[in-house]
């Protein structure tokens, strides 16, 4: 298995992470990708892939498939939040549900358990996601996903920089007819989610974007 960590500008929350993933299987292998950060991240142990200047999570995202496909063929992939929120023991969960089939994973929030802005945010992303798709994902904007190896090349041609790869990841899945498991994962949130890089409306008018173009592109085309 591989853990592929996206970072931009990490805290603490990061070192406890990779440190907690080791302990819990020594044989993991972690890869993290610095996007861009003003200073460059350094984990012994760990490989660090580099962008020079910040270009978003979907872009940091496929330069890590690109690695992964490469340097661990075969290998599945779990893709987690550097910021704390995900536990060890929640990405050996998703791990071991990616090992049993040739399907996407998704770690899926307690709804209950988010800050208030997390929780609007997904409880509309939920059902406009359902409105178009017609299919109920619990957690649309989960960063907690697990893929087996033979999905790293699709991964790698999904469109999106930043935070809309992750729904173009999703809308992708459900246009080919590949199947979505959720697991239902407990998040730690610190400070309220306050270390998030999500940028409210930017980001939300991304995503909902890609939302239209698939009711647009794939639905009206019937």
């Amino acid at each position: 298995m591989v853990v592929l960590v996206p970072v931009y500008q990490p805290g603490g929350g990061l070192s406890r992470l990779v440190a907690d993933v080791r302990a819990a299987d020594p044989s993991c292998a972690v890869v993290l990708v610095d996007d861009g950060s003003t200073k460059p991240v350094e984990m012994p142990g760990c490989t660090v892939l580099r962008h020079p200047v910040n270009r978003g999570k979907g872009a940091a995202l496929r330069t890590g498939f690109a690695h992964i496909a490469s340097a661990y063929p075969g290998e599945p992939v779990v893709c987690a939040d550097g910021d704390g929120q995900h536990s060890a023991a929640d990405i050996l969960r998703v791990a071991s549900r990616v090992a049993e089939g040739d399907h996407l994973v998704l770690g899926v929030r307690r709804v209950r358990r988010m800050p208030p802005r997390s929780r609007l945010g997904n409880a509309i992303t939920r059902e406009l996601f359902r409105a178009a798709t017609g299919r109920w994902v619990r957690d649309t904007q989960t960063g907690l996903r697990g893929y087996p190896g033979s999905m790293l090349g699709w991964l790698v041609g999904v469109p999106g920089e930043r935070f809309e790869y992750e729904m173009n990841v999703l809308l992708a899945a459900v246009r080919g007819g590949h199947p979505i498991e959720q697991v239902e994962i407990a998040t730690t949130y610190l400070g309220g989610n306050a270390s998030s890089h999500f940028g409210s409306m930017s980001d939300a008018v991304r995503v909902y974007r890609a939302l239209l173009r698939f009711v647009i592109v794939d639905r009206f085309s019937l």
